[in-house]
Parts: structure tokens; sequence; C-alpha cells
């Protein structure tokens, strides 16, 4: 029964830090552009979009290339948010093999 005791500690070990990494991925941001520029999104590595900011000049563009510009934007933070995520939390559950968990 050691062993079992032995795995409990260790899962709890890991979901501290799990917890502990979602709070850091909650607060850090990423600034991800687009459009040479002319789209900035802010969102942090948890996934939460916190700003978006347009260059005046790409509103004076017709509706269709600002549409496409700011939804290549949301969508590239998007996919960065989620790499810098997994990356991070891959990081905190390396070499914490759980029999059946992992």
């Amino acid at each position: 029964m050691a062993g079992v005791g032995k795995l409990l500690k260790q899962a709890q070990k890991m979901q501290k830090k799990i917890e502990s990494l979602q709070s850091e991925l909650a607060e850090k941001e990423l600034e991800i552009s687009s459009g040479g520029g002319a789209v900035s999104v802010t969102i942090t590595a948890s996934g939460e979009f916190r700003g978006l900011s347009l260059d005046p000049e790409l509103l004076q563009e017709e509706a269709s290339l600002v549409e496409e510009t700011i939804l290549e934007a949301v969508k590239e933070a998007s996919v960065k948010a989620k790499a810098v995520h997994e990356e991070e939390m891959g990081k905190a559950t390396e070499g914490m093999a759980i029999p059946g968990l992992m």
C-alpha cells in the first residue's frame, strides 16, 4: 500500500502545480499583430481576449478587407494562446507519470 500513498502524494503535487500554472496562464498576456500591424489582439495564455486595436487607416479600406484582417488576427491569437498553454502545461506534467492517467 505504500505505493498507493506515493502515487496520491505525486498526484496532489501535480494538481497543485497545475492549479498554480493555470493562474499564471490566466494573467500572461500575448500581443498578436496582423495585417502589417493594422490589427493588434491581446489574449491571455488561457485564451481570454483582453483587447483589440485597429489602425485608423485600416478602417478606410473595404469592409471585407477589414473583416478578413481582424478575423485572421483573432485566429492567430487563439492558436498562439493555445500553443503557449499546451507547452506550459506539458512542462508542468513532465515526469509525472501516474499509471492509468497518462
